[in-house]
Formats: structure tokens, sequence, C-alpha cells
């Protein structure tokens, strides 16, 4: 496989766009204060995505077919238009005039108290809105209790930002103006009562402005674009089973406060997919395994204590900064650890890299042979280094032993690749106060202990020992 096959393997994604998935909300990393129990409503927040688009853009199909294929999950689909105003008298008489489409029409305030509510395990009692008496009191009401996923889908989502901060994850489906227009005339005709000369007039003076106005420029907050909407199965797919990989290691960081896993993309997932293919070559698979290595350790790095600092720039200008964590080492478990010593020495010039060894065979990694640690290791921060979290057996070895040497059990940051969960549960319950920073969690082990779907024996691959 070839060097420039992530580039390929983004642009087959039969047209599915993308800036980069965010599927957590942004977490400050507090220094010194280790979590050591957890608040109950921590365990009840949902994830919370967002659909957009214009009108009659297939966002509603898009919805169906994500729900569908998480039949396994708690998923609820909570439709803007349910918080559309009652039109007044006076609104009533010149209805043809009222613009649906500008986000003075919503009820946003009744919509983020409806989430508000969800996301902390209150049931809630939604209004359907009537179109053809302009009402949201015509029809009973519709309860929606708390799930695991919560679906916002609407034309206008995304422009409170106060609706979008609430959001891990953005879709915006992307469907050609002619397309719209069709689909719209055939649903207001048929489910809303109106006539095609109406739909027309009110596409003309307010649909298409409102959309060029305001729903349009709500694109660019998307994390992911769908051209075609409903119709891009590829795309769908795409999104549902990166969706299902992140809604495991969301479960996890929800436990776990000390658990990080890096932001993903489509550019870190085809990184993934090219190590995790057995057929790679050696070549590309160090190539790529460095990548994504370096950016775990520039991720760890960013977890570690730092200092306010002022620097003079070349402009005479006075920037406020700050100063980087100066007592540091790195310890690695022999031998998959030690690919990843240049991407922590690429980071931190000079920095003494200590070796443990563990037995990884026979007795289920529990027997240190081998350790060679800085002398003042108890003073510094440690960045143990083990690209695979597996059992959790030998980094509890490896964790143990330097809290043997003296090193505080929060100055200890746990950078690996991948993690089973199995091996997060071992070594979050056992040492609360770490952090582990990884790429991606895995679906589990195997019945022989192997990491699945894994990329196979680390060491043995980077270093080009492996049978073949």
């Amino acid at each position: 496989m070839g060097s420039n096959a992530v580039e390929d393997l983004i642009e087959a994604s039969s047209g599915v766009h993308y800036s980069g998935f965010h599927m957590e909300q942004p977490r400050t990393p507090e220094i010194e204060q280790p979590t050591t129990s957890i608040d109950d409503s921590f365990h009840k927040q949902p994830f919370i995505i967002g659909v957009a688009g214009g009108a009659a853009s297939g966002k509603t199909t898009v919805c169906d077919l994500i729900m569908e294929q998480l039949r396994d999950q708690r998923v609820v689909l909570v439709n803007q238009d349910s918080f559309y105003h009652t039109l007044t008298l006076e609104e009533l008489t010149k209805v043809h005039e009222y613009n649906f489409d500008h986000p003075d029409a919503f009820d946003t305030e009744q919509l983020l108290r409806v989430v508000e509510k969800l996301k902390h395990g209150q049931a809630v009692d939604i209004p359907k809105y009537d179109f053809k008496s302009y009402k949201n009191d015509v029809f009973p009401l519709r309860r929606v209790n708390p799930s695991d996923v919560i679906i916002l889908e609407g034309i206008l989502i995304f422009h409170d930002p106060r609706v979008r901060d609430l959001m891990n994850m953005k879709i915006f489906v992307d469907t050609d103006a002619d397309v719209r227009l069709a689909r719209r005339i055939r649903r207001d005709t048929a489910e809303k009562g109106r006539d095609i000369a109406t739909v027309l007039d009110q596409y003309s003076k307010f649909v298409k402005p409102a959309f060029d106005d305001f729903i349009l420029p709500t694109k660019k907050y998307a994390d992911i674009i769908i051209p075609r909407g409903g119709d891009n199965h590829v795309a769908i797919d795409l999104i549902v089973q990166h969706l299902r990989t992140k809604l495991g290691q969301h479960d996890l960081c929800k436990i776990y406060p000390n658990l990080y896993v890096i932001q993903s993309t489509f550019q870190i997932r085809g990184m993934h997919t090219l190590i995790r293919d057995a057929q790679t070559t050696k070549h590309d698979f160090v190539f790529y395994a460095d990548r994504l290595i370096r950016l775990v350790v520039e991720h760890g790095l960013g977890h570690l204590p730092f200092t306010e600092k002022q620097v003079i720039t070349p402009t005479g200008s006075v920037y406020s900064g700050v100063d980087f964590c100066k007592r540091l080492c790195g310890v690695s478990v022999i031998r998959s650890g030690e690919s990843m010593e240049n991407a922590l020495r690429a980071c931190c010039k000079g920095i003494k890299i200590g070796k443990i060894l563990i037995h990884r065979e026979g007795d289920n990694g529990q027997q240190l042979i081998y350790e060679k640690l800085p002398l003042d290791i108890a003073e510094r921060h440690v960045l143990l280094l083990d690209p695979i979290l597996g059992t959790g057996n030998s980094a509890v070895q490896a964790i143990s032993l330097l809290l043997k040497k003296g090193v505080p059990e929060s100055n200890i940051l746990f950078l690996n690749l991948i993690s089973a969960p199995q091996g997060v549960h071992v070594v979050c319950k056992r040492f609360p106060r770490i952090k582990i920073v990884t790429s991606e969690i895995e679906i589990g082990l195997n019945d022989d202990f192997r990491v699945i779907p894994g990329m196979g024996e680390f060491g043995d691959r980077y270093f080009g020992t492996d049978d073949d």
C-alpha cells in the first residue's frame, strides 16, 4: 500500500465532506485535581447530534436512517418544527406574509429548556405544531424520555450558538435547490393543504431568501456535510460506523473523567485503517503509526501542568502565554513502547527516558523482568509509553513500579494508540488519579486476550520482526 493511501481512502468516501468530528464537549484539563468519585448526573449526559440543512433537503431521512442503524441505542428525535410560535390573531390574518424560515419564528428558549432537561435525565413533554391552524396546542403533547442519543433536527438548529454548544456532533445536509423545491411542493400540497401557487409564492418571498441569509451561513459550523441527503448511503454508513465507535468512547469518558480520547477526524480514521490493515507494508505501517503517535504525545503534553509566562515579541508587544512543565521523563514499556520514544523526543528536547520490561506471556503480563529509571523520577511527571492497552495487567505492573519509586499517582500520564475497554476499566479503577490518553477505544478482547479489531503484534510490525 502506497504512502498516498490515506488520500485515496478519503477521496473514495462517496462525496462526504468533513471538517473533523467533534464528539465530546471540550474539557479543560485540571491541574493536580484528581477525581476519585463519579457524580451520578455525569452518567446521564446524552450524546447530542445536530442535523441542519434547507427545507426538504432530506434531513428527516438522514435522521431516520441514523436512528434505524443505531436501534441498539436509546435514541430520540427532537424536531425544531415543534417549537414554532403559535401565531397571534393578527398574524393569522396575514399568514401568507409570515416568514416561517426566519429565526424569530421559533421559540428557541423553549427548545433550550427541553434539551437541558433531557441532558439532566428528566422526561419532557414536547408540543406538536399544527401547520393548518398554526398552533402548538391542537395535538396532545409528546412525552420524550431521557436517552443515550438525542438528535436535534431543523433548518436553523445551528443558528443559535447556545443550541450549537449543546451538540457533540453537527451534520449539514446539502441538497440541490431544485430538488428541495420539488420536494417542498409535494410535501406542502399533500401534508399542509396548500396549493402550488401559494407554495411557490412563499418560496420566492421567504424560503429562498431565508436560506441564503440564515441557513446556508450555518453550514460553516458543521462537522460533516452530506451531499444528496438521504440518498448518500455511503456517507451515512460512514457516520454511523464512526458514531458507534465514538459512542463507546463517549460512554467510557463519562465513567472515567481521567480518560481522554483524542478528537477523531477522517484523516485519523484513515491512518487507523492503514495501520490495522494486515497487507500494509512495514514502511507505511511505521510512517502512519509515527504520525498517530505524535498526535497522542502532543495531546498528552497538553494535560501537563503549566505556569503563566509573559514575553516581549519582536514588535515590542507583551504576549501572555504559558511556560512548559520542566520536570518530565518518559518511561517506555519494552519493546512496543520504544516505538513512541522518537515522537516524545521530538516534542520534548533532551527528555530522559526510562525502560520497563514486563513478561507478557504465561502469566498474563504480571512478571517484571527489568527496569532502568531516572534516579530522581519521584520528582518528575512521567509519561508512560505503551501503544496498546489490552487487559491492563502490564500497565498495572508498570504503574505499580512507578508508585513504588515514589512517583505521585497524579503525576503519571499513560499514552497509547488503542485501548480495550477491559484495560481501561482495570487501570482507571485501580489508579483513578492517573490520566490515560489514547486515539481510539477498541471493541474488546478475544478469547486469547488479544485486542480486537486491533492491529496485530505492534512491536513486530513496527520493528520488522514479524514472521513474514
